[in-house]
C-alpha cells in the first residue's frame, strides 16, 4: 500500500466551482472519508496550490484515479498539468 499525492494550481476564479467536482470525483474513487483536499492557505498571482491527498491506497490506485479525472470535469478549471507523487512508509526504527 502507498499513500499518494496530487498537486495542482487552480485559478482563484475556478476555486469555488472546482471543489465540488475534486469531491465528487475522490468520493467516487475511494470509500467517503478517506481522501483529502487541501490548498495552501495564501493565493500567488491569482493561483492557488491545492493537493488530493489519498492515503492507504493499492499502488494501482493512481491509474484508476487518471481514468476517473478524465469524466470528472476538470478540464479548464486546472491550471496546468496535476502533479502525482507516491510513498511508502518507512518502518519505524528500534
Amino acid at each position: 500500500m502507498v499513500d499518494l499525492y496530487v498537486y495542482y494550481k487552480v485559478r482563484d476564479e475556478h476555486a469555488e466551482h472546482l471543489a465540488p467536482l475534486v469531491c465528487a470525483l475522490q468520493a467516487r474513487v475511494i470509500q467517503p472519508g478517506h481522501a483529502r483536499l487541501l490548498r495552501r492557505p495564501e493565493s500567488k498571482e491569482g493561483l492557488q496550490t491545492w493537493m488530493e491527498v489519498y492515503p492507504d491506497v493499492p499502488a494501482s490506485f493512481a491509474a484508476e484515479l487518471d481514468k476517473a479525472v478524465l469524466g470528472a470535469g476538470l478540464e479548464g478549471l486546472v491550471e496546468g498539468p496535476r502533479h502525482v507523487e507516491v510513498f511508502t512508509e518507512i518502518p519505524p526504527c528500534a
